[in-house]
């Protein structure tokens, strides 16, 4: 299994990237993968990003800590990724507890997948806007504009929340997996092409495999796109690709 990530402020952004990634395994069984993207209109949107991914952190080491010395503890993807969600509306609440954060304080979407790499097989959800891609199956999130962030529900009760989330993917016989924020869809013209030939970023980014023995082989393509193609995304973008 190879997982190649980027992160990239966009052409219009000038102070921060309000956008996330983390990658983490618990065990050899699972890998979970997220990337989130901060309401701009939001208050210091880039920290709601950044909090979400640092508790995700956490809660996978504790999680990989309990299944390395608590044998059986293991559980399938569909599972972990409700617990993991579930520790995570218990850990934002308690942060807002503490830190007297405001709602707009929170406000940040968050497309996660947790996958075993042995079976090939997992389960992939989307709270708010963004894009998956399985075996070159685009599946797009769009609300108009207004996602429904994580921050909105965090007074809710998990489990009524969990049963009634619409976008979830199960993800069987997995060969090529991306998720990404919805700045992979704002790539503009920001300089001059040296290249005639038309090029589309999205297939280039989650289906091309060129320079895939490179570990940055997504900074690669988006170095490419800018200067041979004069492309960049003008909104931040957060990427990750895992190839079995």
């Amino acid at each position: 299994m190879k997982i190649y990530s980027a992160l990239q402020i966009g052409a219009y952004h000038t102070d921060h990237c309000e956008d996330y990634l983390y990658t983490g395994h618990i065990g050899s069984s699972q890998t979970v993968l997220a990337v989130m993207d901060g309401c701009t209109m939001g208050t210091d949107s880039y920290f709601a990003a950044t909090l979400v991914g640092k508790i995700l952190h956490k809660l996978v080491t504790e999680k990989g800590y309990k299944q390395r010395y608590e044998p059986g503890t293991d559980t399938a993807p569909e599972a972990c990724l409700r617990a993991l969600l579930k520790a995570l509306f218990r850990e934002l609440n308690s942060i807002r507890n503490q830190l007297l954060l405001d709602r707009k304080e929170l406000l940040t979407t968050l497309v996660i997948a947790v996958i075993d790499p042995v079976k090939k097989q997992g389960v992939c959800l989307a709270a708010g806007d963004g894009l998956v891609c399985i075996n070159g199956v685009l599946h797009e999130f769009e609300q108009d504009n207004k996602p429904d962030y994580l921050g909105f529900h965090l007074d809710e009760d998990f489990d009524t929340w969990y049963d009634q989330q619409q976008q979830k993917i199960r993800l069987d016989d997995i060969r090529d997996l991306s998720i990404a924020t919805d700045g992979i869809g704002t790539f503009t013209p920001v300089r001059q092409a040296t290249a005639a030939q038309p090029v589309d970023p999205v297939t280039l980014l989650l289906a091309d495999t060129t320079g895939a023995a490179k570990e940055d082989m997504l900074y690669l393509q988006l170095k490419k796109l800018e200067h041979t193609w004069g492309l960049a995304p003008t909104d931040d973008l957060a990427i990750i690709r895992v190839i079995l």
